[in-house]
């Protein structure tokens, strides 16, 4: 190796410490490690206190990994979960690329761990829904799938919030679509519904069938979710006074302002239309600023379910 070969890749290498050693010194880094350990150990109270004791197999990597810990009872469900990450972890940079960062090797690797951590500070074998009437035992899987369900969802939306996932299901579905050209809400449907499949090994039909449609749960509620932490309101307000109205947006509300240039169907007059995007709070402040200020207006508003671009607070103007 050639003296210039050596010194570009010392270089290299300083360089990158460099580049983490920065990172490691943002506050953004730390809010985010912390929500994405926050996040997880949600879903870990999920998957511990209603996922394992119902044995259910909904369509996910701890679906498959209940199956493979009952099949093999001398391995724990944490160790399973985490051995399959790794293995999936290791697949998507391979066979994907650097698509999944740091945040995704996070987020897997620390899932097992910690429901291995629950299981030895708050032991539980049955259900907790599970009643006893004389010696026999009656469970009520429904009332498991719907908590699970529900937890899991709410987990997963904190971390798509901040660019992140679970991994596990989301690196299978990402290597299929990229191999097969399914598209990748199909690719999920596919895998989740493959891996319900094997608790057929373990399980009965009815309890089966249940672990189907908790999938189908998992992604509405998801959606739901998801919807409901990015909905944004679009703003659209025409006014004879709109120079007032955009100062306000622009220097108080600090948010961007489309112009349009419209004409009444009725009266045939030129007017200015002001097209915003706010946040229900801002769309609140504008509607108080309107009133206060006697500005005769007409607004009308509809929700949209995703932003992108400089609108984000990320990049907000300051």
């Amino acid at each position: 190796m050639s003296h210039d070969s050596q010194t570009s890749k010392g270089f290299n290498i300083t360089e990158s410490l460099s580049q983490v050693c920065g990172l490691l010194k943002t506050r953004k880094f730390w809010v985010e490690l912390f929500i994405m350990t926050a996040g997880m150990f949600i879903a870990a109270l999920g998957v511990y206190f209603f996922l394992i004791p119902s044995k259910l197999i909904v369509g996910s990597i701890t679906g498959l990994s209940l199956v493979i810990a009952k099949l093999m009872p001398f391995i724990s469900v944490g160790n399973v979960i985490f051995i399959i990450n790794a293995i999936l972890l290791v697949l998507s940079f391979v066979l994907i690329g650097n698509e999944f960062g740091a945040k995704t090797v996070y987020t897997a690797l620390i899932l097992g761990p910690m429901i291995d951590f629950l299981g030895t500070i708050v032991p539980m074998k049955e259900s907790m829904f599970a009643v006893h009437v004389g010696a026999q035992l009656i469970a009520n899987p429904w009332f498991d799938l719907i908590c699970f369900v529900v937890i899991l969802s709410a987990s997963q939306s904190i971390l798509f919030s901040i660019n992140a996932s679970t991994g596990g299901l989301d690196i299978l579905a990402k290597i299929i679509n990229k191999y097969t050209g399914v598209s990748l809400g199909t690719s999920v449907a596919v895998a989740g519904g493959l891996i319900c499949c094997t608790a057929f090994a373990i399980n009965p039909p009815n309890l089966v069938i249940i672990g189907i449609i908790g999938t189908w749960l998992n992604g509405l509620i998801l959606n739901h979710f998801m919807m409901s932490m990015n909905v944004k309101n679009r703003v659209f307000v025409i006014a004879k006074e709109h120079e007032r109205v955009q100062d306000y947006v622009i220097n108080t509300l600090k948010r961007g302002v489309t112009l349009h240039e419209v004409i009444g169907g009725y009266s045939h007059q030129k007017s200015t239309q002001l097209e915003i995007v706010l946040t229900n709070e801002e769309l609140s402040n504008l509607m108080e600023f309107l009133g206060r200020e006697n500005i005769d207006s007409f607004c009308t508003t509809d929700t949209v379910s995703e932003v992108r671009g400089l609108w984000n607070k990320s990049k907000k103007r300051k």
